[in-house]
């Protein structure tokens, strides 16, 4: 089990206690530590654990630096990888090991779990929504054939098929975890090897992280665009197109641009249809600002954060582009508060 850490010196203990709760053999299991550029405590706090390995390096480089300098020294034939801050669930590792009984796996993408402190964290409760509805795409993606990527809170992939990435890399975990489907394996996944962590303590924090993984997404479409072949990747092509490319290139344009268009074709009388379609536009729109309005007021509405948060997402994409020229030649990334 690979954890990579940048000054977590508050959540060593509980994650260690977390995986000293995992049903699996203890003599099977080998804990490695990546601390990169760690200015806190946290070295200090996992020498207390003689039975781990860690591997340091004193300049911050950024995550996927630290997974490159550390996977090549893991000596087991599978690498599960999990988040500091995240915990996960006591049967989680057997469930992962039993999915890579099947030879055409290549990684095993684990469910990521989004909880609040209260009622009203919208961030943390807009986050938990998206994952659910994330969660359920990977369930059918793997249905049909392979999972569109795995989160880095809980992910696992074969050793032998590992190979180091650009540490300008922003998504990581989509990378790599991609990165078994272009050499022709699948991404299996779970709902039953899970990872839970609190949301973001509030919506700017919250889009601190959008925007990156927007940033990511863009980046990600480039570096994989050979998956978008349907002669060479037939099924997955379409699952990358559909489920990735679209999301974070076309939609935030659609967005923006079908209101202006439906605007034309009402006014030039083009028809009833798209009278209705306008007007459920602008009702939608107007939701999310009511959503928006609400959550800087202190209040949260409960029908209302759902159209909020989408329009958050894909506004968001729009930062993701500034953020990916102004972020070149690094992986590095502000760490986000959670709630």
């Amino acid at each position: 089990m690979l954890i990579c850490a940048y000054n977590e010196q508050n959540i060593v203990k509980m994650k260690m206690e977390n995986i000293g709760a995992l049903d699996y053999p203890k003599d099977k299991l080998h804990i490695m530590w990546a601390t990169d550029g760690s200015t806190d405590s946290t070295n200090e706090y996992l020498k207390a654990y003689p039975s781990i390995q860690i591997t340091f390096h004193p300049e911050r480089r950024g995550k996927t630096a630290a997974m490159n300098r550390a996977i090549p020294k893991i000596q087991t034939g599978i690498i599960i990888m999990t988040d500091a801050n995240t915990m996960i669930n006591p049967g989680a590792i057997k469930e992962i090991v039993r999915l890579f009984n099947d030879p055409s796996v290549g990684c095993v993408a684990g469910e990521k779990r989004v909880m609040a402190r209260n009622n009203e964290h919208t961030a943390a409760k807009g986050e938990g929504l998206y994952w659910k509805y994330e969660s359920t795409l990977k369930r059918w993606d793997y249905e049909l054939y392979s999972a569109m990527g795995a989160a880095g809170e809980l992910c696992a992939i074969r050793k032998e098929l590992f190979d180091p990435i650009p540490e300008d890399t922003l998504l990581d975990d989509f990378i790599l975890s991609m990165g078994m489907t272009v050499k022709g394996y699948r991404i299996a996944y779970t709902p039953y090897a899970y990872a839970f962590e609190y949301g973001s303590a509030n919506i700017e924090e919250e889009s601190k992280r959008k925007r990156r993984i927007a940033a990511g997404g863009l980046q990600s479409i480039w570096r994989l665009k050979n998956l978008m072949n349907p002669i060479k990747y037939p099924i997955v092509a379409f699952q990358f197109i559909s489920h990735r490319v679209l999301r974070w290139s076309i939609t935030p344009i659609a967005l923006f641009t079908l209101i202006p268009l439906n605007t034309i074709l009402v006014f030039s009388k083009a028809g009833t249809i798209y009278t209705i379609i306008w007007v459920l536009q602008i009702m939608f729109y107007a939701a999310a600002f009511g959503g928006y309005l609400s959550d800087t007021q202190g209040r949260r509405n409960r029908i209302l954060y759902v159209p909020y948060y989408f329009m958050f997402m894909n506004i968001n994409v729009f930062h993701g582009i500034r953020y990916l020229f102004t972020h070149k030649n690094t992986g590095v990334w502000e760490k986000v508060r959670r709630g």
